[in-house]
């Protein structure tokens, strides 16, 4: 009897995972992946090679609360009893949140229109002995106040080059940056951002400009000159990977039928 073909379809998974364990999230040869991982326990449930794309990579280290990817399928599997195989096959510090099927048009990357960051900072003199993976530990008092003024000078459409790795590939540096906001809360200071797209780099290269203003190592004042000079060497060192988080990617309702 002649095996029946199923009609290929494109499903979107929203992921959440701990970047501890991982080098990043883009498949490497001889190294654990984020995409690789998930990637393998696809391949078990759809019984055929899957190839999944993400919204964007994330670096070793870095966390994510909403990362979303697409992949194409012949599988039938209702969404509901892919959300449960996955979940059962996948290490603990993975897990997909929501799985939906989308339009053949949609893609994880080009069909975003926004995305949110989160950087938490342990401010205390003391180091969390439980929570060094997750959060950057600046034992210094901090200036929230100077903090929150330099964050507000970054808010527009900009050049941020200044505040892009030596090896980001993007085209353009120039971003829409929608929010920035700097908050205390107990111990954590919480930095949330959103933007239209993030250069490599961008939010840890912020944070880390921001962090030696709020020490008082950085006049406030010299955040517009280090924006304009576009140059990297002006602002702060790159924030270490274990605070980031990419905690949304926000679509256009049509993108997802």
């Amino acid at each position: 009897m002649a095996t029946r073909l199923h009609q290929p379809r494109r499903i979107k998974l929203v992921v959440g995972y701990r970047g501890t364990r991982y080098h990043g999230w883009q498949i490497q040869p001889n190294v654990m992946t984020v995409q690789g991982t998930l990637e393998a326990a696809l391949n078990k449930i759809a019984n055929e090679p899957v190839r999944v794309h993400a919204s964007g990579r994330t670096d070793t280290g870095v966390h994510a609360v909403g990362q979303v990817v697409h992949f194409d399928t012949t599988s039938p599997i209702a969404t509901d009893s892919l959300l449960r195989g996955l979940n059962g096959l996948l290490p603990v510090d993975i897990v997909v949140k929501r799985a939906r099927d989308v339009p053949a048009d949609f893609h994880a990357r080009y069909s975003a229109r926004r995305k949110t960051y989160a950087y938490v900072v342990h401010n205390h003199p003391l180091r969390p002995a439980f929570h060094m993976s997750y959060v950057w530990h600046v034992p210094q008092p901090l200036n929230l106040s100077a903090m929150q003024t330099a964050a507000q000078v970054l808010i527009g459409q900009h050049d941020f080059s200044a505040f892009r790795a030596a090896s980001c590939s993007a085209q353009s540096p120039v971003r829409s940056l929608t929010r920035l906001t700097v908050e205390r809360r107990g111990k954590r200071i919480l930095f949330l951002l959103t933007a239209d797209g993030f250069l490599q780099h961008m939010v840890r290269n912020i944070v880390g400009t921001l962090i030696p203003i709020g020490r008082g190592q950085m006049d406030l004042e010299a955040m517009p000159e280090i924006l304009q000079s576009c140059q990297r060497k002006m602002a702060g060192a790159t924030a270490p990977p274990q605070g980031l988080y990419l905690v949304r990617v926000m679509y256009p309702p049509l993108a997802l039928g």
